[in-house]
């Protein structure tokens, strides 16, 4: 099996963050939690232009894949930046129109898919309570295009939803869809389709985790060669040295997890890089909280918005215990 990327793959990466780190998301996404969502569906747009949408689509529903480790790739770097919006919900639901389509129900997405991969409309959705992470509340419901639930066999395309909660990460609002709505298809095809999607969410969730707990570190190795104390930088001193040593190698053991997961969407690979990928940005969230000293605190520093997104995304689709279990149920 190839963990490593190969030279496009890198490239696409180079070219991601590039077009990120040009367009400044801190401020998009503390829009986007203030409820405003033109700054964020700009940046979606250019995430667009460049085919991130495309690739979780296939190719006979106007996309180019689906394509997991590319998918990986470019979560890894929205997660890096803190682009605000439901991309998660956005490939799970593709993930699950596509396989609907792989089983007969193809309607749905033809409907839907081509707006998704082209970036002009995005998704979330719910599914049953007994997948991991699944619940009554969908993220960014005010902002999505489409609102979609699967519930007792059934698809539906919710007619709203109720109000908006915060949440601990700001940029992530949560609402509850709205009951009933179209039917969009019904039966076994659809359970299966929804277990599927699942799978797509976590993995998807493993990569933005990543990407943020990368983002962590960098900014507190920035920070601590900066910062002096007793004459010296901060990032001298072998504490500070060994905390982030240890930050690095559970990232890095994090990566091919996670981009293995992506090559064979197994699902005790998937459960693996989630735990894995979720656990090592939440440990880089706790070290550079602490680095950063009482600055770290603050909600009107921008490493707040990469701090609570590590949290929330800790037990987004499924906390890290949901995933353990998963993967010694697996045997793999």
């Amino acid at each position: 099996m190839r963990f490593l990327l190969d030279d496009e793959q890198r490239a696409f990466t180079r070219s991601l963050d590039a077009m990120l780190t040009a367009a400044g998301t801190a401020a998009a996404t503390r829009a986007w939690g203030a409820g405003d969502h033109a700054p964020g569906r700009a940046l979606w747009r250019r995430l667009a232009d460049a085919g991130v949408f495309a690739l979780a689509v296939p190719e006979e529903f106007e996309g180019v894949g689906p394509l997991p480790v590319e998918t990986a790739v470019a979560l890894v770097e929205w997660g890096r930046h803190a682009v605000p919006g439901p991309v998660v919900e956005t490939v799970a639901a593709a993930a699950l129109l596509a396989r609907l389509a792989e089983d007969g129900e193809r309607e749905p997405a033809k409907r839907f898919l081509p707006s998704l991969a082209s970036g002009t409309a995005s998704a979330t959705l719910t599914l049953p309570a007994e997948l991991p992470g699944a619940g009554p509340l969908a993220l960014d419901a005010d902002a999505a295009d489409l609102i979609l639930t699967v519930t007792d066999g059934e698809l539906r395309l919710a007619p709203g939803h109720a109000r908006v909660r915060t949440s601990l990460d700001a940029a992530r609002r949560l609402a509850a869809p709205l009951p009933g709505g179209e039917l969009l298809a019904a039966g076994p095809a659809v359970t299966a389709a929804a277990r599927h999607a699942a799978r797509w969410a976590a993995l998807a969730t493993a990569a933005q985790s990543l990407g943020v707990g990368l983002a962590l570190l960098d900014r507190t190795v920035a920070y601590v060669r900066r910062r002096t104390q007793f004459g010296a930088p901060i990032g001298s001193f072998q504490a500070v040295k060994h905390r982030l040593a240890d930050v690095l190698i559970r990232l890095e053991f994090a990566r091919p997890l996670v981009f293995g997961a992506a090559t064979t969407m197994a699902p005790g690979d998937v459960a693996a890089a989630k735990v894995t990928a979720a656990e090592a940005a939440y440990g880089a969230a706790r070290a550079a909280l602490q680095l950063h000293g009482a600055i770290g605190y603050t909600a009107e520093f921008d490493l707040s918005l990469w701090l609570t997104k590590a949290r929330a995304l800790h037990g987004a689709w499924g906390d890290p215990g949901v995933w353990r279990g998963r993967a010694l149920a697996t045997g793999e």
